[in-house]
């Protein structure tokens, strides 16, 4: 059974752990944390300063997120029998071409339930750009996957990118809203009128500044393809790596664009999950100039 305690005053959650469950210290309540294991309200929290209120309620489940799955590509996150949550790395495509050749995230999870002797597909929620990395959805059945194809708008309450772009931004924090759309060479372009592509909406904020570059979170209230991207260049601030659309660095040989956050509402068991990947190491090494640009 797992652990549950009710905030009875205002604090950390760090501090609540320690403070609250027996034989609780620091160390221990970092790897609860790591391992996606304690959750706030029945949304899963990994910040250790996470902020509580009096009447909350702190879940500590009976066993970590730990998966026999061993890939430098794809890292679960976690899995029910309905859904899979992964933190896919950069240079691997989302679903494999059908003539079979190249690997891609379906696969590998494909190949980890038939390790796992589960007569089990991953069937694909929505994509990430080969060259981007991050949070992914993939449910476990057909009937599962179709609902968030119904549903998407409704159930998916959070989903945020940080990316590295070039220069400084002028503004702080704005939204970008245009109409997107492939031409005969496979770019996309954007307008700001309907060309019969679609709408697509992106709000940003400048998270750090460094003098060539900076860090910025995205914030879709559309999924359309190579959405940031594009509306980065059209801030005339391309993400760092990008050499299709527009950017002229490419110090670590990668689009520095990454799905952090995503939070979802559950199609079947109707919870309410939240998930958080950190920024990654080389997009802080170039802003920090560790690594040049």
């Amino acid at each position: 059974m797992a652990q549950i305690y009710t905030v009875r005053q205002s604090s950390e959650l760090m501090t609540f752990l320690m403070e609250n469950v027996p034989g609780m210290n620091r160390t221990k309540a970092k790897q609860l944390l790591s391992k996606q294991m304690v959750s706030v309200d029945k949304v899963i929290n990994t910040k250790f300063n996470a902020p509580l209120r009096e009447g909350q309620r702190v879940e500590i489940a009976r066993r970590g997120n730990e998966h026999s799955l061993r890939n430098p590509f794809v890292r679960i996150v976690y899995e029910d029998p309905h859904l899979v949550v992964v933190d896919k790395a950069e240079g691997i495509l989302t679903n494999a071409p059908l003539d079979g050749r190249e690997n891609s995230v379906k696969r590998i999870l494909d190949q980890y339930f038939q390790r796992e002797s589960r007569r089990l597909s991953a069937h694909t929620v929505h994509r990430l750009d080969r060259y981007t990395s991050g949070l992914m959805i993939f449910a476990k059945r057909r009937d599962v996957q179709q609902i968030f194809i119904d549903r998407w708008q409704e159930l998916i309450a959070d989903r945020r990118y940080v990316a590295l772009v070039e220069g400084v931004m002028e503004k702080k924090q704005g939204t970008v809203a245009s109409w997107l759309k492939d031409n005969k060479v496979f770019m996309t372009y954007s307008s700001p009128y309907d060309n019969g592509g679609k709408y697509a909406v992106t709000h940003y904020r400048t998270l750090e500044t460094a003098p060539h570059c900076t860090l910025v979170e995205c914030k879709l209230e559309t999924g359309r393809k190579n959405q940031i991207r594009v509306h980065m260049q059209q801030l005339q601030h391309s993400v760092v790596g990008d050499l299709k659309y527009g950017a002229t660095t490419d110090p670590i040989g990668r689009v520095c664009l990454h799905a952090y956050k995503l939070q979802f509402w559950h199609p079947v068991t109707h919870e309410l999950l939240n998930f958080e990947t950190p920024v990654p190491q080389k997009f802080l090494d170039v802003l920090s100039g560790r690594t040049n640009l």
